[in-house]
């Protein structure tokens, strides 16, 4: 079963629509913190770098440890640990060591980085997000799902597969055995005529894949 995280940065009436789902909140726009663990099943706190590296400025991550101490009360709350887009391995393992929330937090690999990377950190952690960066930034694309079968097929002959949370793929998450996923789907595309907040978090809901991973052969890859 893959869980579905959808993003709260809506309208508080809007938020109500996915009461009892599962919900993202950014430190980006955490406006809805409150709210989403007021009404929420389980909440995951996003760091916010996509959209610091997006606006090219720099982190405060005193103030993430912070705010995610104030939610950490809530036994279901858990928190992306904080990693640097295009910062490469030895910067993302830096900022692990300053992490001071234990496994209450997930830490990220990025898709440009050694799958062995991604292996010792399923060792080390009991949840490891994945990122789309570099090379297969584009998610969904055939360079993206070669590297993503690499590293099922790589984990899968290591033994039964850790829980993984896919960053952005909710659009693939019937194709890949993800422990849960986010999207800002609901929150960006609410507002057309043939959308509602419930019909939209149904149909993203029901999207489950295979149970397990049946390794799969590689294509050479694209140039």
């Amino acid at each position: 079963m893959t869980i579905h995280y959808h993003c709260a940065d809506i309208s508080k009436d809007g938020l109500l629509d996915l009461a009892g789902r599962h919900l993202l909140v950014s430190h980006a726009y955490p406006r809805n913190a409150r709210q989403a663990h007021e009404t929420g099943q389980t909440v995951l706190l996003d760091n916010g770098a996509f959209s610091v590296w997006r606006a090219g400025r720099e982190a405060d991550w005193v103030a993430f440890y912070e705010w995610c101490d104030e939610w950490f009360d809530c036994p279901t709350t858990w928190g992306i640990v904080p990693d640097v887009i295009d910062g490469g391995a030895d910067v993302q393992d830096a900022l692990l060591l300053d992490w001071p929330h234990g496994h209450r937090g997930a830490p990220v690999w990025h898709m440009d980085e050694p799958i062995d990377r991604l292996a010792r950190l399923t060792d080390e952690w009991p949840r490891v997000c994945i990122g789309s960066t570099g090379a297969y930034a584009v998610v969904g694309d055939d360079r993206w799902h070669h590297r993503m079968t690499d590293a099922f097929n790589t984990l899968s002959k290591r033994g039964r597969l850790p829980w993984l949370h896919g960053l952005r793929m909710q659009s693939v998450s019937a194709l890949y055995p993800f422990g849960s996923v986010d999207s800002a789907d609901i929150a960006r595309n609410q507002n057309r005529p043939q959308n509602t907040i419930p019909r939209m978090a149904e149909r993203w809901d029901r999207v489950q894949p295979r149970i397990g991973w049946q390794c799969l052969p590689l294509q050479q890859e694209l140039v």
